[in-house]
């Protein structure tokens, strides 16, 4: 081969060739391809449909699926539609109601005249529901709760513990109205039936404070109530409630303000509360808590419901011219019980007259008479004769904690009050109850048991020494040069269902004991009624000197609320003092005669009873007695017949009374138990009988010259 002769062209690379097509590939493409086509078209077609036919075909699905969800019934009552319009849903519904739970007392949860909104679709699947607009006609809602306060009308059943509660949807524009919300809580007692005002919003905005009000009972109690939603904006959006609201019942008024995590739910959230009124008893009674009347009271405080309870903290405030602070706890368990603790700094004597059952406003204007007579005693009288709310005090238990720094009294100094109370199905018991009078100390412990029938009530008051002087300038007497001192105890028993027949009944024993000390003697002679004596001393300028007591006692046996001198007997320096007869719980008559018997020669001595007659509330001293009278009579014979002199003799005491033993007399003894200094028994003290010893014959005593029955009433 030549190798000059010119080479083949190169061969030309293959053509490429496309690879095979999948046709598995294709055929999913084209599925995925059409599905998609099928499910634009078919909401499309869905669109479509509903948009044509508004939905009203839907109407009976609607009320099916609704009611499963929420577990209650759903109906529409008129017209109803469902579609998009165009992309919003529409929801269209006239008497459109959502029934209650079989145990609700009514068969409606929410009803409405029309309901008319536009809903964002996307906020039905994902976050907060939220609805353009709104258009609400006559709305009602009625919330209640169950017997057992477990469950309530507004949470719904999901087959969950708690259920779900409610909620509100965002809301863009809304206008409602026509609102009306009932209330029940059987528990409580409490019904309440409101009217909402008028609510239109524009971009979820309110703006202004939406306002409730209307009526209602609690218990047997109307009342009336005004509220406002402050921030009506937050509430819409699930954000904080803040309300005030005011409720009026039985002449109180009480103010709640406080911010709620939720429309319905006060659980655990401090609340500001104030009430005022003209009597705090009217308010307790509304929930069938009895306490004493009171006068125009006002009280502020913090409220926190936890539970059952309802603690009131932080509470200041007063009632009449008395000061309180404290705490206040009530319990609406199967019982109300309630707890409290209260401090005063300074009480008014008259704003505690209602503890004894008078109407302290009449005690102030009229005195304490007119204020008995008011609770039906007799005229004159001064006990209460008021019976004890018996049926209300066997509803509720109660423990009451009082400290009281100062009683503001014009006769008796009282200070350091400590009241315990306890209330526990019908038995009230103030033990212990003590106080500081006059530099001295009184502790008590009065039952009142309401379970007996008349109630059973017993007195344990005990006195202890306590500085004379101040008790007597508290009732205008003189302080000065007295240093003897008082103690003793009062014990009864009796049966009655108010004060004075409690006492009208009474059996027991009231002693009241002096040791040795000094008294003025402008306090002491007019007992003594020794004229000569106290003219000397009148005349010397030795009036205040001060007379020795040795030992005195002042005792009363107590049989049928009948009180009889047993004994009243007291031994001085230069007499000795006794005193016969008694007085009478039941009608509050008094009668007793006191008389002394000198130790030594006095020249003009009238040695004649000084008497202390009329009632409790009018006492009077009987000073010109019979026997005094008789003396003067014979004076006048004797000056007649014989001298002038001879008159004088009459009046003449030789100094015969025997000195007493005090030791029966500190030992509080009766008149059997009672000895002179030289051991005999005494013959001239009552004996726990009206004017007779217990053998029923006159005593030596009371035969020389005793001719009167001190105490008529016996």
């Amino acid at each position: 081969m030549d190798a000059t002769a010119p080479t083949e062209p190169p061969a030309a690379p293959p053509a490429s060739v496309p690879p095979p097509v999948d046709p598995r590939r294709t055929r999913r493409r084209r599925i995925v391809r059409n599905t998609i086509l099928g499910i634009i078209g078919a909401i499309f077609a869905v669109w479509l449909v509903l948009y044509i036919t508004k939905g009203r075909f839907l109407k009976h699905t609607f009320e099916r699926v609704v009611g499963a969800q929420t577990h209650r019934k759903v109906t529409v009552g008129g017209d109803f539609q469902l579609y998009f319009a165009p992309f919003r849903i529409k929801f269209y519904a006239e008497n459109f109601m959502i029934s209650n739970p079989d145990w609700a007392t009514r068969p409606t949860l929410f009803q409405a005249k029309r309901l008319d909104t536009r809903i964002a679709p996307l906020s039905l699947l994902f976050g907060k529901r939220r609805l353009y607009w709104l258009d609400l006609v006559d709305g009602a809602v009625d919330l209640e709760w169950n017997a057992a306060h477990s469950a309530n009308t507004w949470t719904f059943d999901t087959g969950k513990k708690g259920g779900k509660p409610l909620e509100f949807p965002r809301i863009d524009v809304a206008t409602v109205t026509g609102t009306s919300v009932r209330y029940l809580d059987p528990r409580m007692r409490v019904l309440a039936d409101l009217k909402v005002d008028d609510i239109r919003s524009v971009d979820a905005q309110i703006g202004r404070a939406v306002g409730v009000k209307g009526k209602g009972r609690l218990r047997d109690t109307p009342f009336t109530v005004t509220a406002q939603l402050l921030s009506p904006d937050a509430t819409a959006n699930r954000g904080q409630n803040k309300l005030v609201a005011r409720m009026r019942a039985a002449g109180n008024v009480i103010d709640v303000a406080g911010t709620l995590p939720s429309i319905a739910d006060i659980e655990n959230v401090p609340l500001a509360v104030t009430a005022r009124g003209a009597n705090l008893s009217t308010l307790l009674g509304v929930i069938d808590v009895a306490i004493p009347n009171t006068r125009t009271y006002r009280l502020r405080g913090q409220l926190v419901k936890h539970g059952e309870e309802y603690r009131f903290t932080r509470l200041t405030g007063g009632a009449g011219n008395t000061d309180l602070a404290g705490s206040l706890t009530i319990t609406n368990g199967a019982r109300i019980h309630l707890e409290s603790v209260l401090a005063t700094r300074s009480l008014d004597i008259v704003d505690a007259a209602p503890f004894i059952g008078y109407n302290p406003d009449i005690v102030e204007s009229k005195g304490a008479v007119a204020a008995a007579a008011a609770t039906g005693a007799g005229p004159q009288r001064l006990l209460p004769d008021a019976n004890l709310p018996i049926e209300t005090m066997r509803l509720f238990d109660a423990d009451l904690k009082w400290t009281i720094g100062v009683v503001k009294s014009k006769n008796i100094p009282i200070s350091n009050v400590d009241l315990t109370l306890d209330l526990e199905r019908g038995r009230l018991a103030l033990s212990p109850l003590t106080f500081a009078m006059a530099r001295g100390n009184v502790s008590s412990d009065v039952v009142f048991d309401t379970r007996a029938r008349p109630s059973a009530v017993s007195y344990d008051i005990r006195l202890a020494p306590t500085p004379m002087g101040r008790l007597l300038k508290g009732y205008g007497l003189v302080e000065a040069g007295t240093t003897g001192t008082i103690k003793g105890r009062i014990e009864l028993k009796g049966r009655g269902d108010s004060i004075h027949d409690s006492l009208a009944t009474s059996q027991g024993r009231i002693a009241f004991v002096m040791p040795s000390g000094a008294l003025t003697v402008r306090n002491v002679q007019l007992a003594e009624l020794d004229i000569g004596t106290f003219a000397q001393r009148m005349f010397q300028g030795k009036l205040d000197e001060p007379v020795q007591v040795n030992c005195g006692l002042i005792g009363f046996t107590v049989r049928g609320g009948v009180a009889a001198a047993d004994p009243i007997l007291i031994d001085t320096r230069k007499s000795v003092i006794i005193a016969r007869g008694g007085f009478s719980f039941r009608n509050e008559a008094i009668d007793l005669a006191f008389r002394a018997d000198s130790k030594k020669f006095s020249l003009f001595a009238g040695q004649s009873p000084v008497g202390i007659d009329g009632v409790f509330a009018a006492p009077g001293l009987r000073v010109v007695s019979p026997d005094l009278l008789a003396r003067a009579g014979t004076g006048l014979g004797l000056a007649l017949v014989a001298t002038p002199l001879a008159g004088v003799l009459a009046f003449v005491d030789v100094g015969d009374a025997k000195a007493t033993a005090c030791g029966p007399v500190l030992a509080g003894a009766t008149a059997t138990a009672q000895r002179t200094t030289k051991g005999q028994p005494r013959d001239d003290v009552g004996r726990g009988t009206p004017a007779k010893a217990e053998n029923g014959k006159a005593s030596d005593a009371e035969k020389k010259g005793q001719k009167k029955k001190f105490l008529g009433i016996f």
